[in-house]
């Protein structure tokens, strides 16, 4: 069983330096897909989906996830969702967060 990210393009990197199975979409239609494809596979365990691709994973897949236990469908905040509504632009907000978390400064 496996791990797996539902994301977009810009924020795959990270998840796949982190080891994960990566899986790209860009926009909702194709996401919904993806994420239908992913569970009727049913390798994953647990399945994290970018909440600026699909906030309620598990809506957008009820049918196929009828009967089934696993895998688990996390709602994962992105970066624009996490800044949407702040006067603060992204990538202030990715400094932000690296510097609190390492307590480092890294030039984005």
């Amino acid at each position: 069983m496996k791990i797996a990210v539902l994301t977009d393009a810009e924020s795959a990197a990270g998840y796949r330096l982190a080891g994960l199975h990566v899986a790209v979409a860009g926009d909702t239609a194709e996401a919904r897909k993806a994420l239908a494809h992913m569970v009727q596979e049913g390798d994953y365990i647990v399945i994290a989906v970018s909440d600026a691709l699909l906030p309620d994973p598990y809506q957008a897949v009820k049918r196929e996830m009828r009967g089934r236990d696993l895998p688990v469908l996390l709602s994962a905040p992105s970066p624009f969702s996490a800044v949407k509504g702040r006067a603060e632009d992204a990538e202030a907000y990715m400094r932000q967060l690296i510097l609190s978390t390492m307590g480092h400064e890294i030039k984005l």
